[in-house]
């Protein structure tokens, strides 16, 4: 199996939503042209208000709220 190609990978779709403390990005990729899969990701904000990939982990229900509009929304991509 070859290595991972960053190149390969194209979003189809992606839509963040800002929080507080974070930023929640949900997304449509698809590697080298295969079936678009869901992707969700989560950046915190730092103190130097720079982001920093973090595990998406557990979501709050204002997030949760924020964030199934989204997924909603990508199904039209997948």
């Amino acid at each position: 199996m070859a290595a991972f190609d960053p190149s390969l990978d194209k979003d189809v779709w992606k839509e963040s939503v800002d929080f507080e403390r974070s930023v929640v990005t949900v997304g449509v990729k698809s590697y080298n042209e295969g079936t678009p899969k869901l992707q969700l990701s989560r950046q915190n904000k730092r103190a130097d208000g720079e982001l920093s990939f973090a595990k998406l982990g557990r979501l709050t229900k204002e997030e949760v709220e924020k964030v199934l509009p989204l997924m909603q929304k990508a199904l039209e991509s997948l």
